[in-house]
């Protein structure tokens, strides 16, 4: 009885330390969450788009590249400010890497476009990509001059360095899920819905099809 109550115990102090082995090579080798700030013009449309990529844990709203500090929807709009609407995009490397992100956003942008964004004009709705260090930089224009031997032409999405980020107001976060209703030219309709009548109108959707066929991004729904 003795012998069998040594050996079980030995049996469960193996199994122990393999669990705790195997927890601390997970915990080691787990990477940590990373963030790319993106400028594809307006930022609803960037923001619904990232936030249902597999690794994407958050994709917030906001302004970067300007002089203003916690500028104001309303400034940024009416010019001066510098800044670009941008979203700021929280995920997890070990699912989804910088490159492919980058793929996935030139995809879901219109890159020859140096005056805006589809049906919005101006500068802070120019595209950008906004990188911390030189290897997020040569990454960013090996993907920018793998889209100008795609397209066939020069891209204008700007390869710029990172600047402080400013959420926008929480009134535009999620706003392509949101349910509480606004008065549209159309009448009574939830954000989303205005949000789709919006996108649709901007053609934002059909000049990705346009410009990439089946390797077009954005919103098929």
């Amino acid at each position: 009885m003795l012998h069998h109550i040594h050996t079980l115990k030995a049996a469960i102090l193996a199994v122990a330390i393999l669990l705790g082995l195997t927890a601390i090579h997970g915990t080691a080798h787990a990477a940590p969450l990373q963030k790319i700030v993106l400028a594809g013009g307006c930022f609803w449309c960037v923001e619904a788009d990232f936030e249902k990529v597999d690794g994407v844990k958050a994709a917030i709203s906001g302004f970067a590249g300007g002089t203003v500090a916690n500028p104001s929807y309303k400034q940024v709009v009416r010019g001066g400010t510098g800044h670009y609407e941008v979203v700021e995009i929280t995920y997890d490397p070990d699912k989804v890497s910088y490159e492919k992100l980058l793929n996935i956003f030139f995809r879901s942008i219109d890159p020859t476009d140096a005056g805006g964004q589809f049906c919005d004009r101006g500068d802070s709705y120019r595209s950008a990509i906004f990188v911390s260090d030189p290897a997020q930089k040569a990454i960013a224009e090996a993907e920018k001059s793998k889209v100008e031997q795609a397209l066939g032409t020069s891209v204008a999405t700007m390869i710029l360095p990172a600047a402080p980020f400013y959420p926008a107001e929480e009134y535009h976060q999620d706003y392509y899920n949101k349910t509480d209703l606004i008065l549209t030219r159309f009448g009574p309709k939830t954000k989303a819905e205005a949000y789709k009548l919006y996108r649709n109108g901007c053609g934002r959707d059909q000049r990705l099809r346009q410009l990439w066929g089946n390797e077009a991004g954005g919103d098929h729904s």
